[in-house]
């Protein structure tokens, strides 16, 4: 069997306009007079998504290191938005996952790029899903697909919901300590519908952070 997205996420609002509504409300006070890396960015224009997380390019963002291992590649399979807000706050959304999947392959919460990329209910999630591996002996290794992919800003412009699909077929729960691979047959159990909502740092232009995470599982329009 696969080690599954846990089902337990920051709850929201069911509409789309109460979830953009809700964005503003991540106020985690945990390190609110730390310096976040990558928060020094605002004059820097938003890169695309890349298609692999491999690439070196993609290790270190802005001085934030999200580097994986060689056998745990994220895809993001989605086109750049015009709107350079919803570009940088879909590249940020990226970079969010692989900040978990950095921490889940460090075999800790704590670590730089979580820190960066995410607040409030986002680092919350992050830190549970985190936790949730390491505690019980987890890493993943494949190829986790990122695609479908939508933005809409908030009125006021300072939060983007990011919504995409994923595709967990091809991605399986590894023992830590014995390198076992753990795989099931492919089902629909294996596709999410994710709703992020990314907030702007507030003494930067440039970084968005995760403030709230909504998860669907066996999402059949992801299919």
């Amino acid at each position: 069997m696969k080690r599954r997205t846990l089902p337990a996420v920051t709850a929201l609002a069911a509409t789309a306009a109460l979830l953009l509504t809700a964005c503003g409300s991540g106020d985690d006070k945990a390190g609110d007079n730390d310096k976040i890396a990558g928060a020094d960015r605002a004059t820097k224009t938003p890169t695309a998504s890349a298609s692999a997380s491999g690439a070196p390019a993609e290790d270190k963002p802005d001085g934030v290191d999200v580097s994986l291992p060689k056998d745990m590649n994220l895809v993001f399979d989605w086109a750049k938005p015009k709107n350079r807000n919803e570009a940088a706050a879909m590249n940020d959304a990226a970079n969010f996952v692989r900040a978990i999947y950095h921490g889940v392959a460090e075999g800790k919460a704590d670590v730089a790029a979580v820190a960066a990329y995410s607040t409030g209910g986002g680092l919350t999630y992050a830190k549970t899903q985190i936790n949730s591996r390491v505690d019980d002996g987890w890493t993943a290794t494949g190829t986790r697909r990122h695609y479908d992919a939508t933005t809409r800003s908030a009125a006021n412009g300072d939060s983007v919901e990011v919504d995409f699909c994923v595709d967990s077929s091809k991605f399986y729960g590894k023992k830590v300590k014995s390198g076992k691979v753990l795989k099931s047959a492919p089902s629909i159990a294996d596709y999410d519908y994710f709703k992020i909502i990314m907030v702007k740092y507030p003494t930067s232009n440039g970084l968005w952070q995760a403030s709230n995470v909504y998860v669907e599982g066996k999402a059949a329009k992801c299919q």
